[in-house]
């Protein structure tokens, strides 16, 4: 039975666990190959973000790659090599190690950072396609009462 066979009520029955999951895979598989079709990866953008005092950076003095794993530990998944990512982005010239054993954004990284944000307006609308403001709005708020009924936090 597909989704669109199944009632309302049978819908409601079913585990919100499961379709967060599928929704997460779904989402982050597709902004993934968005940004793999422009040139980039996912945890590529996030240290150019991390490193950036434009953006997430507090102060802009580079950090060490054990840092920036912990900053990104709410999103990093399992399979994302932070060193790996890191050495492309040196390549480029993006980033450079410092003598202190932290990455800093360059100027040319963080002209890239700005480019690379740039995708992230049309990967939402796809992503939104259909789906009225108000209507997403409901499922955030449906969302974040589950994580606190389940004991979590809402950041």
């Amino acid at each position: 039975m597909t989704a669109q066979q199944v009632s309302d009520a049978e819908l409601a029955g079913q585990p919100a666990a499961h379709w967060t999951g599928v929704a997460y895979e779904a989402l982050i598989a597709y902004t993934r190959a968005r940004q793999a079709e422009k040139g980039y990866t996912q945890p590529q953008f996030w240290l150019l973000r991390n490193l950036s005092v434009n953006d997430i950076s507090p102060d802009g003095e580079g950090m060490t790659l054990p840092e920036l794993r912990a900053a990104m530990a709410s999103y990093i998944r399992p399979e994302d090599d932070l060193a790996a990512e890191a050495e492309v982005l040196v390549e480029r010239g993006w980033l450079s190690w410092g003598a202190d054993g932290r990455l800093r954004l360059t100027e040319e990284g963080e002209q890239a950072r700005v480019d690379l944000a740039r995708n992230a307006p049309a990967i939402r609308a796809a992503l939104h396609e259909g789906i009225d403001d108000a209507d997403y709005v409901t499922t955030v708020k449906v969302l974040q009462q589950l994580i606190r009924n389940a004991g979590g936090t809402v950041a």
